[in-house]
């Protein structure tokens, strides 16, 4: 009986000693004992960051096919299936065709040294490879000097998103080298979009730019989005868009929707205007305050419950959830109840601060599965520290069925601070991702 791609990844974790080691030696050598795919892909955008790369890519995504494209994707982490990190020409990748690419990189790589990450990203270079599209969306995992999908030499256009506080072991301990790294993917002749960012993050990305001289279009100063009668406007050298406001909820969702407008009318000036018109309408993104539907999870809530689920995890995160929020309608009239788990490694405390003036209670959970997982009474502490109402329970099930949650009449509930907690939610509830 053929192994199942779970198992497969489960044997790629004793292929390195350290859980993240960053270096392109190791994937190089791989690639090139498998041919060399990631020189024979379609045209792709390489996207960095710390904050928005998922949803820029789904608003790039939605407006290509919405033109007709075929296009390819690569995201992580993901939700509630690992399919997800991997879509062929529209469609999640089949188990069949995950198991071939994951036995084909685990034969040639014959047991050496490797990450997880970096195999898994050879293998989705030879799905890619081995089918046809218009177009590539390539997410960078962590950083991007030496994430492996940095060994792509010539993409036909490097994003970056906003630049905070995330990964420090790795990337460094301030906004000026985190920025160095993230200004990694930009290359030499190639144009780098830039969304909004930290002035010392803007000055690193701009000096690195001019060394290589890669030309830079600037969110605030090339290209611009805001709202007008209802609308949202778009704007660079190449003129004016009126569309639909975005699918997606939170202020935050313009510029993540801005830089995916401005770097898509550079790849293809032929896109049409109904194609930026649908992408607009019709984007989706799971975990990004996402309202929830009622399934077997959220049916324990409050029958008069309004739930919502966001990823959000970092300090920036929880800024941009929290203005999100603020903006619903009924902001400050419905009682806001949170439910939040958060991994170890994160700083929980800042992306916490964010809430203090608008939620009424904060319920604490574990994140079961993960290793990394804070326990719920650190992050109750944490609340209470910053002047949060804040109690705990054993999983969401439970923070729903709480008599906390029932006292309250029309409660508006947002579950946050992990996206392996959302993967749970969404799995629980019936809603793993398509």
């Amino acid at each position: 009986m053929a192994d199942r791609s779970d198992a497969i990844l489960e044997r790629f974790l004793a292929l390195h000693p350290r859980k993240i080691d960053l270096s392109l030696g190791r994937i190089e050598a791989l690639l090139h004992r498998l041919g060399d795919p990631h020189l024979q892909l379609p045209p792709l955008l390489h996207v960095a960051g710390t904050n928005g790369k998922g949803s820029t890519i789904a608003f790039a995504r939605s407006i290509l096919e919405a033109a007709g494209k075929k296009v390819h994707v690569y995201t992580s982490p993901h939700l509630v299936h690992f399919h997800e990190r991997i879509r062929l020409a529209g469609q999640l990748v089949s188990e069949e065709e995950l198991v071939w690419a994951l036995t084909r990189c685990e034969e040639v790589n014959d047991g050496a040294p490797i990450t997880v990450f970096e195999i898994i990203t050879a293998a989705a270079f030879l799905l890619f490879h081995r089918h046809p599209a218009d177009c590539l969306l390539l997410e960078v995992g962590l950083g991007g000097r030496f994430d492996a999908t940095n060994v792509i030499a010539s993409p036909r256009a490097a994003l970056i998103t906003p630049i905070s506080y995330d990964h420090m072991e790795f990337l460094g301990h301030d906004i000026s080298s985190i920025a160095f790294e993230k200004a990694g993917i930009l290359k030499s002749g190639v144009t780098g979009f830039i969304g909004p960012q930290m002035q010392a993050a803007l000055e690193v990305i701009q000096a690195v730019a001019h060394n290589i001289n890669a030309p830079l279009k600037i969110y605030g100063q090339d290209f611009h989005a805001y709202q007008e009668h209802g609308r949202f406007v778009f704007q660079d050298d190449n003129g004016l868009l009126d569309l639909p406001m975005p699918a997606l909820t939170g202020l935050h969702q313009y510029e993540n929707a801005a830089l995916a407008l401005a770097s898509l009318r550079s790849f293809d000036a032929d896109i049409p205007y109904n194609a930026f018109e649908a992408g607009m309408r019709e984007v989706q993104w799971p975990a990004r305050l996402q309202l929830l539907n009622k399934g077997p999870l959220t049916a324990l809530g409050p029958d008069d419950a309004e739930i919502w689920l966001d990823g959000g995890h970092n300090e920036a995160g929880g800024r941009v959830l929290s203005q999100a929020l603020q903006a619903l309608p009924e902001a400050g009239k419905r009682p806001l109840i949170m439910i939040c788990g958060n991994l170890t490694t994160k700083d929980t405390a800042g992306f916490l601060r964010h809430f203090k003036d608008i939620i009424d209670h904060l319920i604490a959970v574990p994140i079961a599965g993960e290793h990394a997982s804070r326990a719920p009474e650190e992050i109750e502490a944490f609340a209470r520290a910053e002047g949060i109402s804040a109690s705990c329970a054993h999983n969401v099930a439970a923070a729903l069925q709480s008599e906390m949650m029932h006292a309250h009449k029309r409660p508006r509930i947002l579950i946050a601070g992990s996206l392996y907690l959302a993967g749970l939610v969404l799995n629980e509830n019936n809603q793993a991702p398509t």
